[in-house]
C-alpha cells in the first residue's frame, strides 16, 4: 500500500514539471552570456535522464515530450526535433532500466554519456540533412561535455532532495506490479 503523499506519483510529476520551468526559466536569463564563455550544461536533460534511470515508472513518455516541446517552442529550436531524439532517448534508457539496476554508477553514468554523445549527433546530423545553420561542433560538444560531467551532481541532488533512487530487486508499486 502507498504510504503517505511522499510516495505519490502525481507529485513527483508535478515536481518534476516545477523543476523543469524553473529550469527553463533560468535558460532563458541572460547570465553570464558573454561572448567567448563556455556553455551551461543541459541540467533539465541531465534531469529526464536521470529521472528516467532512476525511476522509470514516475516520468511517463508523454510527460517527458511535453516539456521538451514546450522547451522546443520557448528556446526557437525546430519543434518536436529535440523532444522527439529526447523521447528515444529516455525510451532507450527506460528498457534499460533492470539492466542500469544492476550496473554500478560509473558504467550507468558511461552508458548515460554515450546516450548524450549520441543525441548530440543524431541533433546535428538531422540539421546537415536538412541544411539548416548550425552552431559550431566544439560549442556544442562543450555543452554536451559538461552535461555528462553535471550528471552525478543531478544524481546526488534527485536522491537528497527529492530523495528518487532505484527499486530495489523484487521491489513493487501501489498495485503490486514489479518496478
Amino acid at each position: 500500500m502507498v504510504t503517505g503523499i511522499r510516495n505519490s506519483v502525481w507529485l513527483y510529476r508535478a515536481g518534476f514539471v516545477a523543476i523543469a520551468l524553473v529550469l527553463l526559466f533560468l535558460r532563458l536569463l541572460p547570465l553570464g552570456s558573454v561572448a567567448g564563455d563556455w556553455p551551461r550544461p543541459d541540467f533539465l536533460l541531465c534531469l529526464m535522464l536521470a529521472w528516467v534511470t532512476q525511476r522509470p515508472d514516475q516520468l511517463p513518455t508523454w510527460l517527458i515530450a511535453l516539456v521538451v516541446l514546450v522547451e522546443d517552442m520557448v528556446l526557437m529550436r525546430p519543434p518536436g526535433l529535440w523532444a522527439a531524439i529526447v523521447v528515444l532517448a529516455t525510451e532507450f534508457l527506460r528498457a534499460r532500466s533492470a539492466l542500469t539496476r544492476e550496473l554500478g554508477f560509473v558504467t550507468e553514468w558511461l552508458l548515460l554519456s554515450v546516450v548524450m554523445v549520441a543525441m548530440l549527433l543524431a541533433y546535428r546530423l538531422v540539421f546537415a540533412i536538412a541544411f539548416l545553420a548550425q552552431p559550431g561542433f566544439g560549442f556544442a560538444f562543450a555543452q554536451t561535455i559538461g552535461s555528462i560531467l553535471m550528471y552525478p551532481a543531478v544524481v546526488w541532488g534527485m536522491r537528497v532532495l527529492l530523495h528518487l533512487r532505484k527499486p530495489g530487486a523484487g521491489e513493487v508499486d501501489a498495485k503490486g506490479r514489479r518496478i
